[in-house]
Parts: structure tokens; C-alpha cells; sequence
């Protein structure tokens, strides 16, 4: 019996390390964001975009977010696991390894071959940058971490590697210090 007590209660703090959050987001600004126009004293990028209250549950089904690409919200159980993808992903994936920490840089089909050099370069800047292409994006490049967005015209922006390096496992992150390695590759 207590074998069984303990495994119920490990359960359910897996449970709620993961998704506990029923909340829908709330804007901070009208339009559901707030824009970092001038550079922030905390290290985010100016430009930066914020969103709050952003749902945690786990779903099995296509999620229609609000942002493109997402920021944050209901996620799929599993996670894309960090690397540079040549074809979309899922997107509820991506978002699901935003909650471990990922920075999620996404680019449209037609950026140029030295953009998508940079990217990959980008990519390894750390353990926790997961890159692929998104259809529909509003900008050629967007880099996505839980909460936080910016747009951005090409990688060479200097703006691209600092909201990598503020918010790869940052601040922001609902679940600090979970991997963004074991999940799937799949596109």
C-alpha cells in the first residue's frame, strides 16, 4: 500500500510540473502583448513583445493559438527535441519545448542560403535553440521563447543572439532546467 501511495503522489507532482497552469492568457497591453520598443534594463532585446497568462495543459489536438508562431498556451505531451529542422514542425511541440526553456527561431521557405547559415549557427549557440520553418509568419525570422517574441528581418540582426542567450532557459521559463533533448525529431 505504501508503494502504491508513493507512486501516486509521484505522479501527480510530474503532473503538475508540467501543465498545472488552467489560466488563459491575458494581455498586458491591448492586443495581447506588450512591444519592448526601447531596450529594456533586463537584457531582453529591444522589440521584444511580452504575453502573460499563458495555458499549460497538455493536448492531444490541434491547438489554434492566437500568436504566429505560438508563444506559449496548451502544448502536445511530447516535445520536439532542440535542433535545426529543414521542414515544419508541430507546432504544439514546439511549444511544448518552449515550457522546458527552447528559444524557437522560426523562418519562412524563401530566406536566403546566408540567413539559414546563420540560423544554424544560431542553433548551436546553446542546448536549448530549436529552429525550423513556419508557414505564415509575419516577419522572415521570428524567435519564439514561453511568453516572448521578436521579429526580425535577417539573422545577421545582432538582436537574434541576444534573445537567444537572455532567454535560452531564462527567466521567463515555466519549467527551468528540463531538457529539450529526448523528445521527438519528427517533422
Amino acid at each position: 500500500m505504501r508503494r502504491f501511495a508513493a507512486v501516486l503522489v509521484v505522479g501527480v507532482i510530474a503532473l503538475a510540473a508540467c501543465g498545472s497552469s488552467g489560466s488563459k492568457a491575458s494581455p498586458t497591453s491591448a492586443g495581447g502583448a506588450t512591444d519592448g520598443s526601447a531596450a529594456p534594463a533586463n537584457g531582453e532585446p529591444a522589440g521584444t513583445k511580452t504575453y502573460t497568462g499563458l495555458e499549460r495543459t497538455h493536448v492531444d489536438t490541434p491547438v489554434d493559438y492566437p500568436q504566429t508562431p505560438p508563444v506559449g498556451g496548451p502544448h502536445n505531451p511530447v516535445w520536439e527535441t532542440c535542433a535545426f529542422f529543414d521542414k515544419p514542425i508541430m507546432k504544439e511541440r514546439g511549444v511544448h519545448s518552449m515550457e522546458h526553456g527552447a528559444v524557437w527561431i522560426t523562418y519562412t521557405s524563401t530566406l536566403s542560403s546566408d540567413d539559414i547559415d546563420l540560423l544554424k549557427k544560431a542553433q548551436q549557440a546553446g542546448p536549448k535553440v530549436l529552429v525550423s520553418p513556419f508557414p505564415g509568419l509575419p516577419s522572415p525570422i521570428v524567435a519564439s521563447a514561453w511568453g516572448k517574441q521578436l521579429l526580425l528581418q535577417s539573422a545577421s540582426d545582432p538582436r537574434l543572439l541576444q534573445f537567444v542567450k537572455y532567454f535560452s532557459d531564462g527567466p521567463q521559463t515555466p519549467e527551468p532546467g528540463v531538457p529539450c533533448t529526448g523528445g521527438t525529431m519528427e517533422t
